[in-house]
């Protein structure tokens, strides 16, 4: 494994730059006759790992998830440098956009991040206070606390939902909103193990098609629209546990004692028979708001 913390494959290849918002790259397979820790301290240990932020660097040597082709946080590095008063939704806890502020060449005279969850707000203000970033509480069913215009760059990675209107009216007048949003059935081998089979409502969700009528409901001129699927690991059932605590929305209402024999059994299947594969899907959205 590399030394860099956040290493990361592009894709079937490796990228020459770490993208700080998933899992790490696989490392080489343990020795065939290693011992597997017990399936109570594996329970253990996934429960006890703070859940704040979106670092996923725990995740190392215990899942793996391929990246979209497109590098989003180099990519935002790049948009970061162009752009004049910038905004941040569904920061995290800042790690991707602390990462794109170190590697713009410029930064905005003006970089707000706007965060819903209270710790979350207190890590993304301790990781972007010192480069010199406003983050600021928002309510998910609140307007943005920005006039109208305020910025020329919107950015997202993975929101909670993309409130269309808000980001239409936050930005000026030939203002780019530029995201990468979670897709439809995200993970969903891994739902529907714990939750079984879901309707195709809920399957639907986050469907690229839809989020696109969405984007030009609200005003916005969509002009590039990208989806991709890709590979997920589980190496241990300590992983899983994790993943259902940090992201919270895949099982509602996730806890160890309430699906303590699906776990078990995921245990051992994982222990006889290897990994938990799953996919993600992922999509990029550039929109524009028209100029007059």
């Amino acid at each position: 494994m590399t030394s860099n913390p956040h290493p990361t494959p592009e894709g079937p290849r490796a990228h020459p730059t770490p993208d700080p918002d998933t899992f790490p790259e696989p490392d080489p397979p343990p020795a065939p006759d290693a011992p597997h820790p017990t399936y109570a301290s594996l329970l253990a240990e996934g429960t006890s790992v703070p859940t704040e932020g979106w670092d996923f660097s725990w995740f190392e040597g215990r899942a793996t998830e391929a990246r979209p082709s497109w590098g989003y946080a180099v990519s935002l590095a790049g948009r970061l440098a162009r752009a004049r008063a910038a905004l941040d939704l569904d920061t995290g806890g800042g790690e991707v956009l602390d990462f794109a502020l170190g590697r713009a060449v410029r930064r905005p005279v003006l970089t707000v991040a706007a965060e819903a969850w209270p710790p979350n707000v207190a890590k993304a203000t301790a990781l972007l206070r010192p480069r010199g970033v406003a983050v600021v509480a928002v309510a998910e069913d609140r307007p943005l606390p920005f006039a109208d215009g305020t910025f020329d760059l919107v950015s997202s990675r993975h929101p909670v939902r993309p409130r269309w209107t808000e980001i239409a009216r936050v930005l000026e007048p030939g203002g780019t909103y530029f995201a990468q949003h979670v897709g439809p059935r995200s993970v969903f081998e891994l739902v529907e193990y714990f939750l079984g089979p879901q309707p195709d409502a809920v399957r639907g969700v986050r469907h690229p098609d839809r989020e696109r009528a969405d984007a030009e409901a609200a005003g916005l001129e969509v002009v590039e629209l990208r989806a991709e699927r890709l590979r997920m690991e589980f190496h241990d059932i300590a992983a899983v546990v994790h993943f259902l605590r940090k992201v919270v929305w895949m099982v509602p209402g996730f806890t160890v004692e309430a699906y303590e024999p699906r776990l078990r059994a995921l245990h051992e299947r994982i222990v006889s028979e290897g990994p938990f594969v799953a996919h993600s899907t992922r999509h990029l959205v550039e929109a524009r708001r028209p100029a007059p």
